[in-house]
């Protein structure tokens, strides 16, 4: 009697036609340097740090700029937006969703805004990739600021 071997590829080849591929997909390691790893199967299940991500839609409503703070920014999930504030006065938008899978980013943290799914890094600058396996930057949006508030489209 011959026995199977049971191989990775194997266990995801069966899987991905049982439709449940996704979640058992596994590990990248980041490229960023950091050391750090992350997966995230489904991006809307994405880890989010709850500082800088807002329910609320920065398309349909106004922001008061006084909630994105300088050196920083906010993702706002909902919109797959990011906003952010290089430096004092200077407010800049992009798309929240990473060039290199499509998952959303999750964090902005020592001048850029990251990818939890498999380390990409963009600046919250200009949205130029700062590190990961990123091909392109994050697509910029318009901010329109108007006194103490400010919308984007």
């Amino acid at each position: 009697m011959t026995e199977k071997m049971t191989s990775r590829r194997n266990v995801l080849y069966g899987a991905a036609a049982a439709g449940v591929a996704t979640p058992l997909l596994a590990a990248c390691g980041s490229d960023s340097g950091t050391g750090t790893t992350g997966v995230v199967a489904d991006p809307a299940t994405a880890p989010s740090d709850t500082a800088s991500t807002s329910g609320s839609n920065p398309a349909a409503s106004s922001i008061p700029t006084a909630d994105i703070p300088v050196g920083g920014g906010k993702i706002f999930s909902d919109t797959k937006t990011v906003v952010t504030q290089p430096a004092a006065g200077d407010f800049k938008a992009f798309t929240a969703v990473c060039t290199h899978t499509g998952c959303l980013v999750s964090s902005i943290s020592d001048g850029t805004i990251n990818c939890p799914c498999h380390g990409s890094r963009y600046s919250i600058t200009d949205g130029s990739v700062q590190g990961g396996p990123a091909p392109a930057p994050l697509a910029e949006k318009t901010v329109t600021v108007k006194g103490a508030d400010l919308t984007v489209s």
